[in-house]
């Protein structure tokens, strides 16, 4: 039994399709500034989880010489309820120790990609992981050669067995897709060359690839950054937002068949797997083992293909305002109202969020401002530094959070998102055994993406003038975009390249373009143009190496918008309702546990209700845009 898969220990990378702007503090200085020129306040404190990278050494030896002890219960699993438990328990004890060095070694390592010392940790530890799954495959085929009822009273008679009663339970559900003992082994070890084509991307993305030199709207030459991206997007002067668009794009070009060959492998190994397991598809593969019904998959892609007027409408809505013959990609980021404050101090960033959150009550943020307070957030972009942002930990430490803040009202947004995270894991942690600590997928962007539906909905309530109101229109309907519409527009493209290898096919960097270019079309319409070579979007998302994993922000948004609501109408039941839903890691299936909160995923409500809040917001933008010429 590997405790990579039976645990839930998510790293959560944002999506964010535009990344945030570059702040004041740094906006002269002509390159990204290099980690000892951030203030240690602004920096995450690693010493929680080792005080040094010799006692992390140290960790690592002696817990690798703790591996033997898996060996002690190999073939005895059904002899009798309390081998079994002391079987588990010590599974449980080492995958937490393997997990918290392996947290810390990628912590280091993203703090700058290039540092070969921490390539090295991030590398070794990983086999480590893979070992552990090779040393510990045999667990659950000898579980499942013992009789069900059998099984059944070694856990009604065993007090250190009762709280693997699901685990065992759902084992005994997902017997037919769990191979023989030797066969596991094998699969266990072929872990670091499925994690291959992943982590190869990631070298690209975060340590290779850079992106030039461009001119600001004050005609200076700065070095082009993912975060400075985002910036340049939102420039009036069109000249600069076009520049910084062709040489943001043109440094994939060189790296296009490349790409492309590494996302092929990637599906290649996805379908591996699901055949290997006897699935009837990767994406059965994928939703069964949270128990989630294909219906909902398939409803989510179904909903937004039969409601993409709203989202045609937005873009030429666009058009019109900004008096343009041809919309392009990077005429969508630009804001469409004039003095408006678009930047944002991080400490701005921070008081923002207490107030917006108000509605989670007084304990949410006493435990939120402690963990902005104690240095669990790595705050700025530097050299090096990995991309976007995430939330990550292990059970015996606090959560982490990485940020690239720039400034912007999506760095604001980006905090509250990540935050949601890692109090969903504080609390869990606090409240459910090590044993189910982490978070199902479906289950964990629905607490960050509700601190950001009760953010947007706090500030667009409070916007004084017509501009502030337009702007938090523009805002709430890009962010309905970018984690509602384009991550099911992901989810559909993922689902065409994995049937396309299910089906016998091939894939290369061309015929995936032309596949994520036939459909970003549908969903933006007949007023938004892609230039040729401007389709490389389905080449640089790291999303795509975690097998269907970008529907479930939209299915998680789904549900935020809902759960917000009725926070936001003030219902106590509401609130103490989510307070339990934070508490519970995997305990029990998603779609149980959403329901408990007061969510019914199984059907298409959730969607509907997203769908008709952005249209609303999408009337509302035009009206007030355009209520000055009516």
């Amino acid at each position: 039994m590997s405790f990579s898969k039976r645990f839930s220990f998510i790293l959560t990378f944002t999506a964010i399709l535009i990344a945030a702007a570059i702040g004041t503090a740094v906006a002269e200085v002509e390159e990204a500034p290099t980690r000892d020129q951030i203030d240690d306040q602004y920096k995450w404190d690693l010493t929680d989880f080792y005080p040094s990278d010799s006692a992390w050494e140290e960790a690592f030896i002696s817990t690798e010489a703790l591996y033997s002890k898996m060996e002690e219960y190999k073939g005895k699993l059904g002899n009798s309820a309390e081998t079994l438990a002391e079987c588990l328990v010590m599974n449980d004890s080492l995958g937490s120790l393997t997990h918290r060095l392996y947290v810390y070694a990628n912590l280091k390592l993203d703090e700058d990609n290039r540092v070969s010392k921490y390539q090295e940790m991030s590398t070794r530890v990983r086999m480590l992981y893979s070992r552990l799954d090779q040393m510990t495959s045999y667990i659950e085929p000898e579980i499942l050669k013992i009789p069900d009822e059998t099984l059944k009273s070694y856990i009604k008679n065993n007090d250190r067995l009762a709280v693997y009663d699901f685990y065992l339970t759902d084992l005994l559900r997902r017997k037919a897709h769990i191979l023989s003992e030797k066969e596991e082994e094998i699969l266990a070890l072929a872990g670091p060359i499925a994690s291959g084509p992943g982590s190869i991307f990631r070298m690209m993305d975060d340590a290779d690839i850079t992106f030039g030199m461009v001119k600001d709207e004050d005609g200076n030459e700065i070095e082009l950054t993912r975060g400075r991206y985002g910036k340049l997007l939102e420039s009036k002067n069109r000249d600069v937002r076009r520049e910084a668009s062709r040489v943001y794009n043109e440094a994939y070009l060189p790296y296009v068949n490349t790409l492309g060959a590494t996302l092929a492998s990637s599906v290649n190994k996805d379908v591996f797997y699901t055949k290997v397991r006897g699935y009837k598809s990767c994406l059965e593969n994928s939703l069964y083992g949270d128990n989630i019904p294909l219906s909902v998959f398939y409803n989510l892609i179904k909903a937004a293909n039969e409601n993409l007027e709203p989202l045609h409408k937005y873009a030429s809505i666009r058009k019109k305002a900004l008096g343009l013959d041809t919309l392009f990609s990077f005429d969508m980021y630009v804001p469409l109202v004039e003095d408006v404050k678009l930047d944002y101090e991080y400490e701005d960033a921070k008081k923002l969020c207490l107030e917006a959150l108000q509605p989670l009550g007084d304990e949410y943020l006493e435990n939120f401002k402690m963990g902005l307070n104690s240095r669990w957030i790595d705050v700025y972009e530097t050299q090096g530094k990995g991309s976007g942002g995430y939330s990550w930990g292990t059970y015996s430490v606090h959560p982490i959070i990485l940020l690239n803040y720039t400034g912007t009202l999506d760095n604001v947004f980006t905090l509250a998102h990540e935050m949601g995270h890692a109090l969903h894991s504080y609390y869990t942690n606090k409240n459910e055994p090590v044993t189910y600590s982490g978070h199902s997928l479906f289950c964990a962007e629905v607490a960050s993406t509700c601190n950001e539906a009760l953010m947007i909905k706090y500030m667009y309530d409070r916007a004084k003038t017509r501009e502030e109101k337009l702007y938090m229109l523009n805002y709430y309907i890009n962010q309905i975009i970018g984690t509602f519409y384009t991550q099911i527009f992901f989810s559909e493209f993922e689902l065409k390249i994995h049937e396309i290898v299910e089906n016998g096919g091939a894939l290369t960097s061309e015929s995936m373009r032309e596949i994520y270019r036939e459909i970003y079309q549908k969903y933006y319409g007949p007023d938004y143009f892609i230039p040729e070579g401007r389709d490389l979007g389905c080449l640089r998302i790291g999303h795509f190496y975690r097998m269907y994993y970008v529907y479930q922000y939209a299915t998680s948004y789904a549900a935020s918008q809902m759960l917000s609501k009725r926070i936001m109408a003030g219902d106590p039941e509401a609130q103490k309702a989510y307070i339990e839903f934070i508490k519970t890691g995997t305990s029990a299936y998603p779609i149980d546990i959403l329901k408990k909160a007061g969510i019914d995923m199984t059907t298409t409500e959730p969607f509907e209700n997203t769908i008709q809040i952005f249209s609303d917001l999408v009337d509302e933008f035009e009206r007030v845009l355009f209520e000055e010429e009516g």
